[in-house]
């Protein structure tokens, strides 16, 4: 029996488990809210929970343990910037994961995994902004197309 095994292997070596889970936390600092595998989503939510909880604390022994875990310095300054300010009165339970379905490929279930309070503009941090199409002129140009034999 599998008495007191704290986590998911996920079928992966254990390099690949933390370099994956490594780049979730950053993609939900960074979006705050992502979609993902139920599983993966559950093993996710803990690890969120912690980093944040560290971030209260801005001390600097707690933004070199969040680098030496997130490696990216965008990451650990949103979280003691934004985060930290936002959950100051919670005392835990940062995230949420939400059943969304199954994916169509090859039937897994999926989750979203999302900050509770979340920013919605932070969902569209890399998405290009549309630029408005200058309105072409009404004029017509004739056609200078020439009659070859």
């Amino acid at each position: 029996m599998r008495h007191g095994i704290g986590y998911r292997k996920l079928n992966k070596t254990s390099e690949h488990r933390k370099a994956m889970f490594k780049n979730m936390l950053n993609s939900l600092i960074k979006y705050e809210q992502i979609v993902t595998t139920l599983p993966k989503a559950k093993e996710l939510k803990p690890q969120i929970d912690k980093v944040i909880t560290i971030g209260k604390k801005n001390i600097l022994s707690n933004k070199k343990r969040l680098f030496s875990k997130l490696q990216n310095k965008n990451s650990v300054s949103k979280v003691f910037d934004e985060l930290s300010k936002r959950y100051l009165s919670r005392k835990g339970g940062y995230s949420r994961v939400l059943r969304a379905g199954f994916r169509t490929g090859d039937d897994a279930p999926m989750a979203v995994i999302e900050l509770v309070d979340r920013n919605p503009e932070a969902k569209k941090i890399d998405k290009p902004k549309k630029i408005e199409k200058k309105e072409k002129s009404t004029e017509k140009q004739p056609d200078t197309k020439v009659a070859t034999k």
